[in-house]
């Protein structure tokens, strides 16, 4: 439009070559049009050669006085429109190139090598776990857990173990000093007391947690250590359903053709009472220590559950039954997955720990 408007003019004699003032718009015009924007560097020198405070339009807007005034509108008119296409030349380079920086910091360079990284896993102890849960979880038994600060009566007393109780030796406790009879809870049996405490039967509950115990550290056993406990009341409950469950959950842990065993054993809290072994074998000297020589590794003890334990937790032993069991599940890894020393899974050594 432009370029035709400053043709006319001159077709038709409007202005003459003394004042070809719109000869040089023209020329500006031109010149705006043909200007080479590759870079940051050359859009800025645009900006200052046609937008900055000293650019080549600003002497074309001062020489409207010398134009006759016949033609000041028209000339006006141009020079505006040549200040204009400046500006919307500028800004669209600008933005073309704010664009194009935005894309290439998005972009990915496949040419790059891969950044290794490595992803956390599931502690083994915690998998294990979850497998049992899983598996008790198929025949109705719920998770209960509870406090590990426990007091003496729900950790002991209520379990049939009174203060002169020659049981209380076979568990070496942490007490907490300055806080009475305040201690660390041996077992996750404490939750079942708490538990029968406040609800009636029929109750079906699994409640694992870490206890503690003042043992000496070995291959064997550790001070501190994962729990899972389960207990069953109901009315006409007998050891032949403690048996058939327990046969369930080594069957479902280790394999149809799993070997397990119950041996006569002792504990307050149950009678009779039972501890439970699962066949490692005797095929090296890993396994002879591990096993003491006999090739069976006990996982846990388990009984019918004492009437006194029931009426300690305001059940009647003449209506309700029931069994209890509790296995260690260090030991249950140990086994699943051949591992000769307890210890590995609280040193948290990442070449052990890689391994699951």
């Amino acid at each position: 439009m432009i370029v035709l408007l400053i043709s006319y003019l001159c077709a038709t004699n409007v202005i003459t070559m003394s004042q070809d003032w719109f000869a040089e718009i023209k020329r500006m015009i031109v010149e705006i049009q043909s200007f080479e924007i590759k870079d940051a560097t050359s859009l800025e020198q645009f900006r200052l050669q046609f937008l900055g405070t000293k650019n080549l339009i600003k002497p074309l807007f001062a020489a409207i006085g010398k134009i006759p005034n016949e033609l000041k509108k028209e000339y006006g008119q141009l020079v505006n429109e040549a200040k204009i296409l400046a500006e919307e030349r500028f800004e669209s380079f600008k933005e073309l190139k704010e664009s194009a920086n935005k894309s290439n910091a998005n972009h990915l360079d496949l040419s790059l090598p891969v950044r290794l990284r490595s992803e956390g896993t599931r502690h083994p102890i915690s998998q294990v776990l979850e497998r049992i849960v899983g598996i008790f979880s198929k025949i109705g038994f719920e998770v209960v857990e509870d406090r590990e600060i426990e007091d003496d009566w729900h950790n002991f007393t209520a379990l049939n173990t009174p203060d002169d109780h020659p049981a209380r030796d076979m568990q070496d406790t942490y007490y907490l000093r300055d806080f009475g009879n305040m201690l660390l809870r041996t077992h996750t049996s404490s939750v079942q007391t708490r538990y029968m405490e406040l609800n009636k039967p029929p109750i079906r509950i699994l409640a694992p947690g870490r206890v503690y115990r003042n043992e000496t550290i070995s291959a064997r056993s550790h001070c501190q250590f994962h729990q899972v406990e389960g207990l069953y009341i109901d009315k006409n409950i007998s050891m032949a359903d403690l048996k058939q469950t327990l046969l369930f959950f080594a069957k479902e842990m280790y394999g149809t053709e799993v070997r397990m065993r119950l041996r006569p054993s002792y504990f307050p809290f149950t009678e009779p009472s039972a501890e439970m072994d699962i066949y490692w074998g005797l095929k090296d000297e890993t396994d002879y220590r591990i096993t003491k020589g006999t090739g069976w590794l006990e996982i846990l003890g388990c009984g019918m559950v004492d009437p006194a334990v029931l009426s300690n937790c305001g059940i009647d032993p003449e209506v309700y039954s029931g069994f209890a069991f509790g296995m260690g599940i260090e030991r249950q890894a140990m086994l699943l997955h051949k591992i000769a020393d307890i210890r590995y899974f609280f040193e948290n050594d990442q070449r052990f720990l890689n391994q699951f």
